[in-house]
């Protein structure tokens, strides 16, 4: 393979190593030790929060009534969109039953999780469609209980009042103004609800991705998740100020946000590389700092000679998002196999997905996309299997299974086979 950088990423200085993971495990023992109490002292310290945890009735329908219509209208529609994608992912699942062996029947049951906690964050932007994507995918699953997280704020007055309205138009059960580390506890252990969750999804910070990775186990998780990634792969078909607007674009999220371009075209490139300052100085903050921090430290032009070497290159990064502006798309779509969302030709962008297109935007980063996708039904979901056999069949697979046992130095597993071989029935 012959590729080059015609833009590296900034060589950043080892980081020291931290205590993160001491204090989060150390917030997680006292959320475990004092319950309620300790996260509303988290909630007062962190947020300046001290008022309900629980968000009741009323304060949703004053939020949605503090809304635009128009924007309520927006939500609906994008929750639209996310509720059809996901019910079509779920008619696609069945339960089964097949006669393995005369006599033998075996299958699987597809039953959901009783109890979902979904995390939203609400830093620097209001997660609305975050709030779409966890709680639309676990309603329509089938969850019994769908318990919402999102940090409530003394500036804001509770949660934000777009994620309230999304939660609740999603299908929320119950929302919880909590953040952090703290929130993830409360959603694990149950508090303010007495139904710890069975999973917990949705992105966050690096506290609530190390909380979620610590709680792992006791609960089931949808992903430890990095900053937000994206690729575009172009050649000399492309238009370089729109593959540049969308490289900033995803910049956006962050100044650890990793922005690339694979590309067999040095023209395009090289345009690339020039327009992409401008139009990151050129957004409004929080977004412009982020942007400009990410392209200088995470941004990434690589120039590929082959199309089959930049699609390669593609599979190597295993990317959350990868957006293909080429020639000949059908060749990349059955070409590439690394990646959370795949967004094909100039009218599709990462934007859509992020916000209505409807497949799900919680996507696994960090090369995670070489052995799972992203956010789905699935994912709440247990594939439950079974079996069932007559006297005739038992005796057949006591014999088979005896064997098996007695070569591996199982005796006791033989021995309960042999009762099954040996029956009259």
């Amino acid at each position: 393979m012959t590729i080059q950088h015609l833009k590296a990423p900034s060589p950043t200085a080892e980081r020291e190593a931290d205590d993160l993971s001491e204090r989060v495990a150390a917030l997680l023992e006292s959320l475990r030790t004092n319950g309620e109490d300790r996260a509303k002292e988290l909630a007062l310290q962190f947020d300046g929060w001290d008022g309900d945890i629980v968000v009741g009735r009323d304060a949703i329908s004053a939020a949605r009534a503090s809304l635009a219509p128009t924007l309520l209208d927006d939500i609906t529609e994008a929750h639209r969109h996310i509720r059809d994608f996901a019910e079509a992912q779920r008619a696609s699942l069945q339960d089964f039953e097949i006669e393995v062996a005369p006599g033998l029947r075996a299958g699987h049951r597809l039953v959901p999780v009783s109890v979902s906690g979904c995390y939203v964050p609400a830093g620097r932007f209001a997660h609305i469609a975050s709030a779409l994507m966890s709680v639309t995918t676990s309603s329509v699953a089938g969850v019994g209980t769908t318990v919402v997280a999102s940090p409530a704020t003394a500036e804001r007055g509770g949660v934000h009042p777009a994620i309230l309205a999304a939660a609740d138009i999603a299908g929320a059960d119950v929302i919880l103004g909590l953040g952090g580390v703290q929130a993830i506890g409360a959603l694990a252990f149950g508090l303010f609800t007495g139904t710890p969750a069975d999973i917990l999804v949705g992105p966050g910070n690096s506290y609530v991705a190390e909380a979620k990775r610590q709680l792992f186990g006791e609960v089931g998780i949808d992903a430890i998740a990095g900053p937000t990634e994206s690729m575009i792969a172009a050649d000399h078909t492309a238009d370089a100020h729109r593959v540049a607007v969308d490289l900033v674009g995803q910049a956006e999220h962050g100044v650890d946000s990793p922005v690339w371009l694979v590309t067999t075209s040095r023209e395009l490139g090289e345009e690339v590389a020039r327009l992409v300052p401008g139009l990151a100085e050129d957004l409004t903050e929080p977004g412009r700092t982020s942007a400009l921090a990410a392209w200088r430290d995470h941004g990434e032009i690589i120039l590929a000679d082959t199309a089959e070497e930049a699609a390669a290159v593609c599979d190597e990064y295993a990317p959350e998002h990868l957006q293909v502006m080429t020639a000949d798309l059908p060749w990349w779509h059955q070409r590439l196999n690394n990646y959370g969302s795949l967004f094909l030709g100039p009218e599709a962008t990462v934007t859509f997905g992020d916000k209505s297109a409807g497949p799900n935007h919680i996507l696994p980063t960090k090369r995670a996309a070489r052995y799972t996708g992203g956010l789905n039904v699935l994912k709440f979901i247990k594939q439950l299997t079974y079996q069932e056999l007559t006297p005739e069949a038992a005796k057949v697979q006591g014999e088979l299974a005896a064997r098996i046992s007695r070569y591996e130095g199982m005796e006791g597993h033989a021995r309960s086979a042999d009762l099954r071989a040996e029956s009259k029935g």
